[in-house]
Protein backbone atom coordinates (compact mmCIF):
# COMPACT_ATOMS: atom_id res chain seq x y z
CA UNK A 1 0.00 0.00 0.00
CA UNK A 2 2.84 2.22 0.14
CA UNK A 3 2.21 3.27 3.82
CA UNK A 4 4.18 2.71 6.62
CA UNK A 5 2.04 2.13 9.37
CA UNK A 6 -0.46 -0.16 7.33
CA UNK A 7 0.13 -3.85 8.22
CA UNK A 8 -1.90 -7.00 7.00
CA UNK A 9 -1.59 -10.05 8.69
CA UNK A 10 -3.38 -13.25 7.97
CA UNK A 11 -3.85 -16.84 9.54
CA UNK A 12 -5.19 -20.22 6.28
CA UNK A 13 -6.27 -23.20 8.00
CA UNK A 14 -6.40 -26.11 4.97
CA UNK A 15 -8.49 -28.76 5.04
CA UNK A 16 -8.98 -31.64 2.71
CA UNK A 17 -6.79 -33.91 1.09
CA UNK A 18 -5.13 -30.70 -0.85
CA UNK A 19 -6.11 -28.26 2.13
CA UNK A 20 -2.28 -27.79 2.21
CA UNK A 21 -2.03 -26.32 -0.86
CA UNK A 22 -5.20 -24.05 -1.04
CA UNK A 23 -3.94 -22.86 2.21
CA UNK A 24 -0.31 -21.58 0.85
CA UNK A 25 -1.65 -20.51 -2.51
CA UNK A 26 -4.67 -18.13 -1.14
CA UNK A 27 -1.65 -17.23 2.01
CA UNK A 28 0.94 -16.34 -1.16
CA UNK A 29 -1.68 -14.48 -3.08
CA UNK A 30 -4.41 -12.86 -0.95
CA UNK A 31 -2.41 -10.02 0.08
CA UNK A 32 -1.44 -9.28 -3.85
CA UNK A 33 -4.98 -9.50 -4.81
CA UNK A 34 -6.25 -7.02 -1.97
CA UNK A 35 -3.25 -4.53 -2.82
CA UNK A 36 -3.94 -4.15 -6.43
CA UNK A 37 -7.90 -3.78 -5.76
CA UNK A 38 -6.58 -0.48 -3.86
CA UNK A 39 -4.29 0.44 -5.87
CA UNK A 40 -6.71 0.40 -9.03
CA UNK A 41 -9.42 2.25 -6.59
CA UNK A 42 -7.30 5.25 -5.56
CA UNK A 43 -6.62 8.25 -7.60
CA UNK A 44 -3.06 8.17 -9.46
CA UNK A 45 -1.77 6.06 -7.13
CA UNK A 46 -2.26 7.66 -4.30
CA UNK A 47 -2.14 6.61 -0.88
CA UNK A 48 -5.56 6.23 1.12
CA UNK A 49 -4.57 9.23 3.82
CA UNK A 50 -3.43 11.01 0.50
CA UNK A 51 -6.78 10.51 -1.23
CA UNK A 52 -8.92 11.55 1.42
CA UNK A 53 -7.29 14.27 1.80
CA UNK A 54 -7.33 15.87 -2.31
CA UNK A 55 -11.24 15.42 -1.47
CA UNK A 56 -11.17 17.58 1.42
CA UNK A 57 -12.42 14.61 3.64
CA UNK A 58 -11.30 13.23 6.43
CA UNK A 59 -13.59 9.64 5.79
CA UNK A 60 -16.59 10.81 7.77
CA UNK A 61 -16.83 11.05 11.33
CA UNK A 62 -17.23 8.27 13.51
CA UNK A 63 -20.50 6.43 15.30
CA UNK A 64 -21.29 6.36 18.48
CA UNK A 65 -19.23 3.04 19.10
CA UNK A 66 -16.20 4.94 17.27
CA UNK A 67 -17.07 2.87 13.70
CA UNK A 68 -15.70 5.40 11.10
CA UNK A 69 -18.47 4.39 8.47
CA UNK A 70 -17.12 5.57 5.30
CA UNK A 71 -13.72 3.87 6.06
CA UNK A 72 -15.15 0.71 7.04
CA UNK A 73 -17.52 0.36 3.99
CA UNK A 74 -14.47 1.22 1.80
CA UNK A 75 -12.65 -1.43 3.36
CA UNK A 76 -15.49 -3.96 3.31
CA UNK A 77 -15.78 -3.62 -0.63
CA UNK A 78 -12.69 -4.02 -0.87
CA UNK A 79 -11.66 -7.32 1.35
CA UNK A 80 -14.68 -8.50 -0.39
CA UNK A 81 -14.04 -8.48 -3.61
CA UNK A 82 -10.07 -9.82 -3.36
CA UNK A 83 -11.54 -13.08 -1.43
CA UNK A 84 -13.93 -13.37 -3.78
CA UNK A 85 -11.63 -13.37 -6.67
CA UNK A 86 -8.92 -15.48 -4.89
CA UNK A 87 -11.95 -18.01 -4.42
CA UNK A 88 -12.56 -18.25 -8.28
CA UNK A 89 -8.92 -18.20 -8.72
CA UNK A 90 -8.53 -21.98 -7.22
CA UNK A 91 -11.55 -22.79 -9.35
CA UNK A 92 -9.68 -21.63 -13.03
CA UNK A 93 -7.50 -24.65 -13.60
CA UNK A 94 -4.59 -24.01 -11.31
CA UNK A 95 -2.00 -27.23 -10.71
CA UNK A 96 -4.26 -28.65 -8.06
CA UNK A 97 -7.59 -29.46 -7.49
CA UNK A 98 -9.88 -28.08 -4.66
CA UNK A 99 -12.99 -29.90 -5.15
CA UNK A 100 -12.41 -31.05 -2.03
CA UNK A 101 -10.02 -29.29 -0.26
CA UNK A 102 -10.50 -25.73 1.03
CA UNK A 103 -8.82 -23.61 3.72
CA UNK A 104 -10.52 -21.13 6.11
CA UNK A 105 -8.88 -17.29 6.69
CA UNK A 106 -8.63 -14.86 9.21
CA UNK A 107 -6.78 -11.83 8.55
CA UNK A 108 -6.68 -7.62 10.03
CA UNK A 109 -5.85 -4.74 8.61
CA UNK A 110 -4.21 -2.23 10.91
CA UNK A 111 -4.01 1.44 9.68
CA UNK A 112 -3.32 3.91 12.77
CA UNK A 113 -5.75 2.94 14.82
CA UNK A 114 -7.93 1.60 12.76
CA UNK A 115 -8.74 -2.10 12.64
CA UNK A 116 -10.40 -3.88 9.61
CA UNK A 117 -11.01 -7.32 10.48
CA UNK A 118 -11.78 -10.56 8.04
CA UNK A 119 -13.09 -14.29 8.99
CA UNK A 120 -14.22 -16.95 6.67
CA UNK A 121 -14.21 -20.83 8.36
CA UNK A 122 -13.77 -21.24 12.25
CA UNK A 123 -10.35 -19.68 12.44
CA UNK A 124 -10.29 -16.53 15.13
CA UNK A 125 -8.82 -13.14 15.93
CA UNK A 126 -8.66 -11.78 19.41
CA UNK A 127 -7.77 -8.56 21.15
CA UNK A 128 -5.88 -8.01 24.40
CA UNK A 129 -6.74 -5.14 25.96
CA UNK A 130 -6.66 -3.23 29.83
CA UNK A 131 -9.80 -2.96 31.76
CA UNK A 132 -10.58 -2.35 34.99
CA UNK A 133 -7.44 -2.12 37.83
CA UNK A 134 -5.12 -2.70 34.80
CA UNK A 135 -6.30 -5.89 34.46
CA UNK A 136 -5.59 -8.13 30.86
CA UNK A 137 -8.67 -9.41 28.86
CA UNK A 138 -9.49 -10.90 26.09
CA UNK A 139 -11.90 -9.26 23.14
CA UNK A 140 -13.28 -11.89 20.56
CA UNK A 141 -13.02 -10.05 17.35
CA UNK A 142 -14.31 -12.63 15.38
CA UNK A 143 -17.25 -15.22 15.62
CA UNK A 144 -16.09 -19.02 14.54
CA UNK A 145 -18.40 -19.55 11.39
CA UNK A 146 -19.66 -22.97 11.76
CA UNK A 147 -22.98 -24.90 11.41
CA UNK A 148 -24.22 -24.43 15.10
CA UNK A 149 -24.80 -20.95 14.13
CA UNK A 150 -28.87 -20.78 12.78
CA UNK A 151 -28.14 -18.44 10.27
CA UNK A 152 -25.38 -20.38 8.66
CA UNK A 153 -27.15 -23.54 8.77
CA UNK A 154 -30.36 -21.70 7.08
CA UNK A 155 -28.18 -20.20 4.10
CA UNK A 156 -26.99 -23.94 4.04
CA UNK A 157 -30.22 -25.96 3.80
CA UNK A 158 -32.15 -23.12 1.89
CA UNK A 159 -29.39 -23.79 -0.86
CA UNK A 160 -29.90 -27.73 -0.76
CA UNK A 161 -27.25 -28.56 1.94
CA UNK A 162 -27.82 -30.51 4.59
CA UNK A 163 -26.29 -30.09 8.26
CA UNK A 164 -25.96 -32.94 10.89
CA UNK A 165 -24.21 -34.44 13.53
CA UNK A 166 -22.13 -37.86 12.82
CA UNK A 167 -23.50 -40.34 15.74
CA UNK A 168 -19.31 -40.58 16.99
CA UNK A 169 -19.80 -37.22 17.24
CA UNK A 170 -22.90 -35.87 18.40
CA UNK A 171 -21.74 -32.28 19.28
CA UNK A 172 -20.38 -31.38 16.02
CA UNK A 173 -22.70 -30.20 13.43
CA UNK A 174 -21.13 -30.82 9.86
CA UNK A 175 -22.13 -29.65 6.49
CA UNK A 176 -22.98 -32.26 3.65
CA UNK A 177 -23.38 -32.73 -0.13
CA UNK A 178 -27.58 -33.52 -0.34
CA UNK A 179 -27.40 -36.87 -2.23
CA UNK A 180 -23.97 -38.35 -0.18
CA UNK A 181 -22.57 -38.48 3.24
CA UNK A 182 -19.97 -36.40 2.28
CA UNK A 183 -17.74 -33.88 2.68
CA UNK A 184 -18.58 -33.04 6.52
CA UNK A 185 -17.12 -30.26 6.84
CA UNK A 186 -17.31 -28.29 10.04
CA UNK A 187 -17.51 -24.72 8.82
CA UNK A 188 -19.31 -22.95 7.09
CA UNK A 189 -17.63 -20.56 5.13
CA UNK A 190 -14.22 -21.37 3.19
CA UNK A 191 -12.21 -20.80 0.15
CA UNK A 192 -12.04 -24.12 -2.09
CA UNK A 193 -14.52 -26.66 -1.42
CA UNK A 194 -16.04 -26.37 -4.82
CA UNK A 195 -18.07 -29.65 -4.00
CA UNK A 196 -20.48 -27.48 -1.93
CA UNK A 197 -20.27 -24.16 -3.07
CA UNK A 198 -23.70 -24.45 -4.84
CA UNK A 199 -25.28 -25.57 -1.40
CA UNK A 200 -24.46 -22.72 0.39
CA UNK A 201 -20.74 -22.54 1.37
CA UNK A 202 -19.62 -18.93 1.25
CA UNK A 203 -16.44 -17.71 0.34
CA UNK A 204 -17.71 -14.20 1.32
CA UNK A 205 -15.79 -13.31 4.56
CA UNK A 206 -17.31 -11.26 7.37
CA UNK A 207 -15.77 -8.02 7.67
CA UNK A 208 -15.80 -6.10 10.93
CA UNK A 209 -14.01 -2.80 12.17
CA UNK A 210 -12.58 -1.98 15.82
CA UNK A 211 -10.88 1.73 16.65
CA UNK A 212 -7.94 1.08 18.57
CA UNK A 213 -6.83 2.43 21.89
CA UNK A 214 -4.32 2.99 24.38
CA UNK A 215 -5.54 0.53 26.30
CA UNK A 216 -5.13 -2.05 23.59
CA UNK A 217 -1.85 -4.19 23.97
CA UNK A 218 -2.02 -7.19 21.16
CA UNK A 219 -3.52 -9.19 18.46
CA UNK A 220 -3.72 -12.74 18.24
CA UNK A 221 -4.93 -14.83 15.18
CA UNK A 222 -4.90 -18.13 15.53
CA UNK A 223 -6.25 -21.83 13.64
CA UNK A 224 -9.19 -23.49 15.71
CA UNK A 225 -6.29 -26.34 16.34
CA UNK A 226 -5.22 -23.66 19.16
CA UNK A 227 -8.93 -22.50 20.04
CA UNK A 228 -9.80 -25.93 20.85
CA UNK A 229 -7.79 -26.70 23.57
CA UNK A 230 -6.88 -23.09 24.94
CA UNK A 231 -9.75 -20.19 26.07
CA UNK A 232 -9.55 -17.02 24.73
CA UNK A 233 -7.99 -15.92 28.47
CA UNK A 234 -5.23 -18.25 28.97
CA UNK A 235 -4.21 -17.60 25.34
CA UNK A 236 -3.56 -13.63 25.91
CA UNK A 237 -2.00 -15.09 29.38
CA UNK A 238 0.78 -17.21 27.57
CA UNK A 239 1.06 -14.19 25.16
CA UNK A 240 1.43 -11.66 27.67
CA UNK A 241 3.73 -13.60 29.91
CA UNK A 242 6.65 -14.06 27.34
CA UNK A 243 9.58 -12.10 27.56
CA UNK A 244 10.83 -11.68 23.95
CA UNK A 245 7.77 -10.76 21.59
CA UNK A 246 9.17 -12.26 18.66
CA UNK A 247 8.80 -15.95 20.57
CA UNK A 248 5.09 -15.33 21.49
CA UNK A 249 3.52 -17.52 18.71
CA UNK A 250 5.62 -20.03 18.84
CA UNK A 251 5.37 -20.55 22.66
CA UNK A 252 1.94 -20.14 22.02
CA UNK A 253 1.51 -23.27 19.34
CA UNK A 254 3.87 -25.03 21.81
CA UNK A 255 1.05 -24.75 24.65
CA UNK A 256 -1.36 -25.88 22.61
CA UNK A 257 -0.03 -28.78 21.08
CA UNK A 258 0.76 -30.20 24.68
CA UNK A 259 -2.73 -29.77 25.22
CA UNK A 260 -3.80 -31.35 22.77
CA UNK A 261 -1.20 -34.28 23.69
CA UNK A 262 -2.71 -34.30 27.10
CA UNK A 263 -6.65 -33.87 26.79
CA UNK A 264 -6.38 -36.23 23.32
CA UNK A 265 -3.69 -38.57 23.89
CA UNK A 266 -3.05 -40.76 20.82
CA UNK A 267 -4.84 -38.63 18.58
CA UNK A 268 -3.55 -36.32 15.64
CA UNK A 269 -2.77 -32.92 16.99
CA UNK A 270 -4.70 -30.22 14.56
CA UNK A 271 -3.08 -27.64 12.88
CA UNK A 272 -2.07 -24.96 14.99
CA UNK A 273 -0.58 -21.68 13.39
CA UNK A 274 -0.60 -18.20 15.23
CA UNK A 275 0.07 -14.39 14.40
CA UNK A 276 0.74 -11.98 17.41
CA UNK A 277 0.64 -8.53 16.21
CA UNK A 278 2.02 -6.39 19.46
CA UNK A 279 0.68 -2.98 19.37
CA UNK A 280 3.10 -1.69 22.01
CA UNK A 281 6.93 -2.08 21.82
CA UNK A 282 7.15 -2.13 25.79
CA UNK A 283 6.67 -4.93 27.54
CA UNK A 284 2.99 -5.50 29.28
CA UNK A 285 3.20 -8.06 31.60
CA UNK A 286 2.73 -6.30 35.14
CA UNK A 287 2.24 -7.46 38.69
CA UNK A 288 -1.61 -6.39 38.88
CA UNK A 289 -1.59 -9.20 36.42
CA UNK A 290 -1.26 -11.94 38.68
CA UNK A 291 -1.02 -10.00 41.96
CA UNK A 292 -4.78 -8.84 41.62
CA UNK A 293 -5.90 -11.85 40.03
CA UNK A 294 -5.25 -14.82 42.38
CA UNK A 295 -9.18 -16.11 41.84
CA UNK A 296 -8.15 -17.42 38.91
CA UNK A 297 -11.42 -18.70 36.90
CA UNK A 298 -9.60 -20.84 34.41
CA UNK A 299 -7.34 -24.25 35.30
CA UNK A 300 -3.83 -23.52 33.48
CA UNK A 301 -2.61 -26.86 34.78
CA UNK A 302 -5.52 -28.15 32.37
CA UNK A 303 -2.62 -27.73 29.34
CA UNK A 304 -0.93 -30.79 30.80
CA UNK A 305 2.52 -31.95 30.66
CA UNK A 306 3.86 -28.27 29.63
CA UNK A 307 4.59 -27.39 33.22
CA UNK A 308 2.11 -24.21 32.72
CA UNK A 309 2.20 -22.64 36.00
CA UNK A 310 1.74 -19.56 37.78
CA UNK A 311 5.08 -18.70 39.12
CA UNK A 312 5.67 -16.48 42.04
CA UNK A 313 5.44 -12.96 41.38
CA UNK A 314 8.49 -11.92 43.39
CA UNK A 315 10.68 -14.57 40.67
CA UNK A 316 11.78 -12.22 37.52
CA UNK A 317 14.01 -12.39 34.79
CA UNK A 318 15.41 -15.28 33.40
CA UNK A 319 15.71 -17.72 36.99
CA UNK A 320 15.77 -21.59 36.97
CA UNK A 321 13.54 -23.22 38.74
CA UNK A 322 13.22 -26.76 38.07
CA UNK A 323 16.02 -29.14 35.89
CA UNK A 324 15.13 -28.03 32.31
CA UNK A 325 13.14 -25.20 32.79
CA UNK A 326 13.13 -21.34 33.38
CA UNK A 327 10.70 -18.65 34.27
CA UNK A 328 9.62 -16.02 31.49
CA UNK A 329 8.68 -12.45 32.75
CA UNK A 330 6.98 -13.56 36.28
CA UNK A 331 4.39 -15.56 33.99
CA UNK A 332 5.35 -18.93 33.87
CA UNK A 333 7.65 -21.97 33.50
CA UNK A 334 8.41 -22.55 30.32
CA UNK A 335 10.66 -25.58 28.63
CA UNK A 336 13.81 -23.85 28.20
CA UNK A 337 14.12 -25.67 24.76
CA UNK A 338 11.23 -23.64 23.39
CA UNK A 339 13.30 -20.60 23.84
CA UNK A 340 16.37 -22.01 22.63
CA UNK A 341 14.35 -22.93 19.61
CA UNK A 342 13.20 -19.70 18.73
Amino acid sequence: MGEKKSFFCGVFDGHGPLGHKVSRHVRDTLPFKLSSIIKTSQPNGCTENDAAASAGQSYGKNDSNGVNKDRFSSWEARLIRAFKESDEELNSGLSFNSYNSGSTAVTIVKQDEHLIISNLGDSRAILCTRGNKNRLIPIQLTVDLKPRLPDEAERIEKCGGRVFAMDEEPHVLRVWAPDQDSPGLAMTRAFGDFCLKDYGLSSIPEVSYRRLTNNDEFVVLATDGVWDVLTNKEVITIVASVKKQSAAAKILVYYAVQAWKSRYPGSQVDDCAVICLFLKEQPLVSKSLYDQDHDHDYDMSKCGGSQLDFADSNICGDKKAEEGETVINCGFTLDKSIEQRD
